[in-house]
């Protein structure tokens, strides 16, 4: 099995559930987030002695605010989905000859997560690499298609028993579109990986192309590499060919609810107090039965590309399921800053396979035609140094 579909497989390993959101676990989520705002606050202010970069400018002041998708008022939501509608109509910057099915500025995203995809997950670089890809869609909308917001998030314990009514699905003209058309009689999506039991996962209630909202009428053009079907079998591809196709989505409360919730947040940030073990809960341990919050998220939108690991970021709820995971990863780092601001572990492959060097904070990251250059770990480890000055809101 390739290493791209072991990385589909693994991610939705079958799963210990943890108990649906309740009330209190959210409220324990909101107290940790407010504590890593007071937390970062203290740093910025000269209060907490911390190792900064001596070219970071950033300040309390000059703190950008990413915030909830629900908390936007319908013309932020607009701005946002115009200027990721704008990204899709500009012309590619990947060559051809790399990758003949990039089309868009946006397809230039998706391609880099292609290429990547064996590097940059269960590897030591998973965490820093999506929150620089993420911060570069972010530029990149601001840049070249005026954004003059921030990247909102999708709190994903908001809305666990219904994802599907919530702001980001409802499929009005200020949600990220709806669900896919209704596909009755679908079956599981089932995954086999080497000696592990075959995974089974309920199918949700779309399937089908995505027919209300901004990206009804969306192209998808880049994958499949690896991407679960219904019938139980999995379409396997190079995923870098001209494949125009709608965007599907397949929408799950019973992912959501078992994968997805305010415990299962709660409980990564708190029984985890090393990076390893914070990393390997968040992705799913390999043969634990969990899938983490990661691939919660990820297959509670369903769908094609969603449910495909490799080309999930064609699906543009990815960035806002990507800005709760660095949410999530700012707040366990805050948490205890001195010990975890710079703290990595793993290497450079998709669980060390084939062998790798440990990762290290000197190792560079190159988002390659997707945008933002050449970058060491080290200086993406904090959210208010290096290149970055922004912050969580709730």
């Amino acid at each position: 099995m390739g290493i791209r579909h072991l990385a589909c497989a693994l991610l939705v390993a079958t799963a210990v559930a943890a108990p649906a959101a309740r009330d209190d676990s959210l409220t324990k989520l909101n107290s940790f987030i407010d504590e890593a705002v007071a937390n970062q606050a203290e740093i910025l202010n000269g209060t907490t002695v911390t190792a900064r970069s001596k070219r970071s400018t950033c300040t309390s002041k000059s703190l950008s605010v990413r915030r909830p998708w629900g908390s936007l008022s319908q013309i932020e939501r607009k701005a946002y989905t115009d200027a990721v509608l704008c990204l899709q109509s500009l012309p590619a910057k990947t060559p051809a000859s790399l990758v003949p099915g990039a089309k868009s500025r946006y397809d230039d995203f998706v391609a880099t997560h292609i290429n990547q995809t064996a590097y940059i997950h269960y590897s030591g670089t998973f965490l820093a690499w999506h929150r620089w890809f993420t911060y570069n869609y972010e530029q990149a909308l601001k840049n070249e298609c005026g954004y003059n917001g921030t990247q909102p998030y999708w709190n994903w314990a908001l809305y666990a028993n219904d994802p599907a009514s919530s702001p980001i699905f409802d499929g009005s003209a200020y949600s990220m579109s709806g669900n896919g058309e209704f596909i009755a009689d679908k079956g599981p999506i089932t995954l086999t990986l080497g000696d592990y039991a075959p995974v089974v996962l309920a199918p949700g209630t779309g399937g089908g192309c995505v027919t209300s909202g901004p990206f009804e009428n969306m192209q998808v053009n880049l994958g499949p590499v690896a991407l679960p079907l219904n019938n139980g079998s999995v379409l396997t591809g190079t995923g870098l060919e001209y494949n125009p196709r709608c965007l599907k989505r397949d929408i799950s409360a019973t992912v959501n609810q078992l994968y997805a919730n305010a415990t299962s947040i709660v409980n990564l940030i708190t029984q985890n107090n090393n990076i390893y073990d914070f990393q390997m809960v968040m992705q799913g341990v390999p043969g634990s039965g969990s899938i983490g919050v990661h691939g919660g998220g990820h297959y509670t939108i369903g769908g094609d590309p969603a449910d495909d690991v490799s080309t999930s970021p064609g699906d543009p709820v990815f960035y806002l399921h990507h800005g709760m995971i660095d949410l999530t990863w700012w707040t366990w780092q805050q948490l205890d800053y001195k010990n975890r601001r710079n703290a990595i572990a793993g290497t450079g492959t998709f669980l060390n396979s084939p062998p790798s060097p440990n990762t290290t904070l000197d190792d560079v990251i190159d988002l390659q035609y997707a945008g933002g250059g050449p970058i060491t770990m080290r200086e993406l480890m904090s959210i208010n140094d290096g290149p970055f000055c922004y912050t969580y809101a709730r």
